[in-house]
C-alpha cells in the first residue's frame, strides 16, 4: 500500500522498510529488508540504513533494491566490510548531502532508565547505535526517527511527513509515538515497526484515531 504527499510516493515495504518515489521518478529506499520484499525491483538511487540489526541492514535486501547507479548511506556505526558498493557514512549527530539531498542525522535509542530494556535491564537500542533521519525532499520535510524512544533532543525537530515505530517493547509504543507525533506537528504521519512479529503487535487503529482526533492526517501505508 502506498500514499502520496505533495508529489511524493511512500511506499511501506513491510515492517521498517520504506520505498520513497519522487515527482521527477528518483527512488530512496530506507532499511530495505529481505523478508519483507516481494521480489528484486533493482530501481534504487539511493539506500539509506540506520542501524545494524538485522531487520534494518540486509546487505541482500540491498542488493536486490539497488538500481545501477546506487548511491549507499549507512550510518557510519555499522560495518559494512560485507557490502560491494561504496558507502557513503552518516555520522551520529549532524548534516551533509546525499545525492543532492539533505540530511539530517539524528541521534536515537532507549532510554536506559525507560520500559524498553531486556532481561538484564539494557536497552534494546544503546545510545551509539541508532540514528534517525530527517530528510528533505523536494521542499518537504520527512522524519524518521528509526528504532528509539521519544528522547528530550526530539523535541526541537519539526517535520511535514514523520514515520515513527509504534510497535512497543523494542522502541517506542503507539502512546509514545503520539507523543512524539504531537512534538513534530506533521501534516502526515505513516506508523511503521508494528505487527510483523508477536512482541510488537500493536492497535494501530486505535493509534490512528487518537491522533486524528487532535486533526493530524494518519495513514496507515
Amino acid at each position: 500500500m502506498s500514499t502520496t504527499y505533495e508529489g511524493i510516493t511512500f511506499e511501506r515495504i513491510g515492517h521498517a522498510s520504506k520505498r520513497l518515489e519522487t515527482d521527477d521518478g528518483r527512488i530512496i529506499y530506507i532499511d530495505p529488508w529481505g523478508e519483507v520484499l516481494e521480489d528484486e525491483p533493482g530501481d534504487g538511487d539511493i539506500v539509506f540504513v540506520t542501524h545494524d540489526d538485522f531487520d534494518h541492514y540486509d546487505p541482500e535486501a540491498i542488493e536486490a533494491v539497488a538500481g545501477d547507479d546506487v548511491t549507499v548511506a549507512v550510518f557510519e556505526a555499522v560495518d559494512t566490510s560485507d557490502l560491494s558498493y561504496d558507502v557513503v557514512d552518516l555520522p551520529h549527530e549532524g548534516d551533509l548531502t546525499v545525492d543532492g539531498i539533505e540530511v539530517r542525522t539524528v541521534p536515537a535509542h532507549n532510554d536506559p532508565d525507560g520500559e524498553h530494556v531486556d532481561e538484564d535491564g539494557s536497552p534494546f537500542h544503546a545510545e551509539g547505535e541508532v540514528i534517525g533521519l530527517l530528510l528533505t525532499l523536494e521542499g518537504t520535510t520527512i522524519f524518521c526517527p528509526s528504532d528509539t524512544d521519544f528522547l528530550d533532543h526530539h523535541e526541537s525537530i519539526t517535520a511535514d511527513v514523520f514515520v515513527p515505530p509504534i510497535g512497543g517493547h523494542f522502541t517506542m509504543d503507539r502512546h509514545e509515538a503520539a507523543d512524539f507525533a504531537r512534538s513534530v506537528e506533521p501534516e502526515l504521519v505513516l506508523p511503521e515497526h508494528y505487527d510483523t512479529f508477536e512482541p510488537i503487535e500493536t492497535d494501530a487503529e486505535a493509534f490512528a484515531e487518537e491522533l486524528e482526533d487532535d486533526g493530524i492526517r494518519v495513514e496507515l501505508f
